[in-house]
């Protein structure tokens, strides 16, 4: 390999990395190992209509689970909206398919300010709060990655992993789809989610 790859590769590692750090999303740090494998584990919280709500609420049907919070800048608000893409390309052939928006900020995130804020991309995606002691296990159960970053004065912001979880009706874990992939690419693997659900 000459010279010129080299710095070809390296420097497009580089610009990667940045704009990985620019989105505020922490992807080269290790996440928390789940106990025995992902989704596993026990976990009580709360829906954006105030209802309780455990891990079962994966069962019964297939899933996109998401993590991420409310005052995110980019990340979360980008992925919301392919949600709703993906959705609107799948039709009725998606009829079963319900998507899960699980906050990193419960201090801020209560389940009326997620209400407002899933309401917006579609009925079938359910705002997930709790306290922070249960957020933390479904956030370790699910190998994710959070962490608060001060700003300015007593504002703050949230570093957090940005892939979406794919999750048949048995409540096991089948894949992800990561920040920002290809339309065709997701629809094909939400796709092949439906078909195994």
């Amino acid at each position: 390999m000459d010279l010129g790859t080299i710095r070809f590769w390296l420097w497009g590692l580089v610009g990667a990395l940045a704009l990985t750090a620019g989105a505020g999303v922490f992807l080269l740090r290790e996440p928390p190992k789940p106990a025995s494998g992902f989704g596993t584990g026990s976990y009580d919280l709360v829906d954006q209509k105030g209802n309780a709500v455990d891990e079962t609420i994966f069962v019964g049907h297939p899933s996109a689970l998401f993590f991420g919070f409310t005052h995110c800048p980019e990340v979360c608000p980008t992925t919301m909206a392919e949600m709703a893409g993906w959705f609107e390309a799948l039709g009725d052939e998606g009829e079963n398919l319900r998507a899960y928006f699980v906050t990193v900020d419960p201090e801020r995130d209560t389940p009326e300010i997620l209400a407002d804020y899933v309401g917006w991309v579609s009925d079938r995606i359910t705002g997930l709060t709790g306290s922070p002691e249960e957020i933390a296990k479904i956030a370790r159960s699910w190998a994710v990655f959070y962490e608060r970053v001060p700003l300015e004065g007593d504002d703050y912001t949230m570093d957090h992993s940005a892939s979406v979880f794919l999750i048949d009706d048995n409540g096991e874990f089948q894949g992800t789809i990561a920040y920002r992939e290809d339309q065709t690419t997701a629809l094909a693997k939400l796709r092949m989610l439906l078909a195994k659900s």
